[in-house]
């Protein structure tokens, strides 16, 4: 057990999103700021607008840069006691993050403890609550636990951290358990599902409710050169040419390995190293029907390479929010991406809807990737090919895909 770091991110993460509360400080502290800055941002009222304020005396200008609906430089007022404020119109219940701009610099919302990263970006979040947004809301039901554990990595010649949700009980018991390797997009990393894809309150609220199985979560750093996200990163390659990919980046680091050509390295980094470490140090069905592999934008590219061909490993495929499917100079598209992969995958429909139990595609319904996926499900259908297809308001971005994790989770492993 020499390898696993337990994190407290159980409770960071589970709190992260309650931004209906205003900011907490230590007793007999200010927090680090003035008193006069201690401002209710962000407050959201019972009709869903949205007010935000920040204390700042000496500015000229201040702005709230959001991902919601006119959020895109919604200039505030400055008022008395030089608070500004501005509220938004009616937002529909979500998760949305947000910044602030003070005379041209971003800044974060003093007031919002609430803060979560993406990649090098960091914004402050909060939830606008409706029956349909509770499943993304920390509620009073048995919680999993978060784990970052370290894999050795086969081509690094190091470790590569992850995180791993465990279903609540595991600790407590011998029961074994399907497992769902999830991996995130261009510009990420390990943390990006469990922060901003909060995916263990999603999945404690689902397991609660009875909708989804109890599993295992694996979340890595879907990058096979990046050892972790903060103290041992090594330099990244984009998607490899070929296959869904465009152009690799040069490896500039001493003792990395040069980028690579094709997706190799990801079938060895998540079927060589992930799997078989995972099957070894935790309570796991160890067969192909009980393992999932999805991913979003960059990671779906690296799903369907990597469960496309290795389906003696992965029964089930989630591929969220895909671009590889959409023909350009460095890819082909539509099906044609399946017959590249695994010449076997469309000879044989009735063959691959036996082995494959689930094949699940998300995407966003003002995604410019989305055109080319509905080709591909026009085709899948015509060749008798069984998969699940899901469209959710939104661009290329994460209230797609929590969504699309919720809906997904609840046909794994049934």
């Amino acid at each position: 057990m020499k390898l696993f770091q337990v994190l407290a991110t159980v409770a960071i993460l589970g709190t992260a999103l309650a931004a209906q509360e205003a900011g907490t400080t230590s007793p007999g502290t200010t927090g680090g700021m003035p008193a006069a800055s201690k401002v209710k941002s962000p407050e959201i009222g019972s009709d869903n607008r949205v007010t935000f304020r920040l204390w700042a005396p000496k500015a000229a200008t201040v702005s709230v840069y959001g991902n919601f609906p006119g959020g895109r430089g919604l200039a505030m007022t400055r008022g008395d006691k030089d608070i500004w404020q501005v509220t938004t119109a009616p937002l529909v219940p979500e998760l949305w993050a947000y910044t602030f701009e003070v005379d041209g610099v971003r800044t974060l919302d003093p007031n919002n403890y609430n803060v979560a990263r993406d990649g090098v970006g960091f914004m402050n979040t909060l939830l606008v609550v409706s029956d349909e947004t509770k499943v993304l809301q920390p509620q009073q039901v048995p919680h999993g636990s978060v784990n970052a554990v370290w894999i050795p990595s086969t081509d690094l010649k190091t470790l590569q951290r992850a995180f791993v949700y465990t279903p609540p009980g595991y600790e407590n018991s011998a029961a074994k358990y399907p497992v769902l390797y999830l991996l995130h997009g261009s510009g990420g990393d390990e943390d990006a599902w469990p922060t901003m894809g909060i995916a263990n309150v999603i999945m404690d609220n689902l397991i609660a409710q009875g909708k989804a199985k109890p599993m295992i979560v694996v979340m890595p750093d879907a990058y096979w050169n990046q050892a972790a996200s903060l103290d041992l990163a090594g330099p990244r390659t984009s998607p490899p040419p070929g296959v869904g990919g465009g152009a690799t980046t040069a490896a500039a680091a001493p003792n990395v390995p040069a980028p690579v050509t094709t997706y190799e390295k990801n079938e060895q980094q998540i079927v060589g190293d992930i799997v078989p470490f995972i099957d070894k140090h935790y309570r796991t069905i160890a067969n192909r029907e009980n393992r999932a592999l999805a991913g979003l934008s960059m990671g779906s590219a690296i799903t369907t390479n990597v469960a496309v061909k290795r389906t003696d490993v992965f029964a089930s495929i989630g591929i969220l929010s895909a671009g590889i499917f959409t023909a350009s100079k460095t890819s082909v598209g539509g099906t044609k991406v399946f017959d590249q992969i695994n010449p076997d995958f469309l000879k044989d429909p009735a063959a691959t809807n036996r082995k494959i139990k689930l094949l699940m595609f998300t995407c966003g319904t003002e995604d410019p990737r989305l055109a080319g996926l509905k080709s591909t499900w026009d085709d899948l259908k015509s060749r008798n090919i069984n998969f699940v297809a899901k469209t959710y308001p939104g661009e290329h971005e994460w209230k797609v895909w929590r969504h699309s994790l919720v809906d997904m989770a609840q046909l794994l492993f049934k």
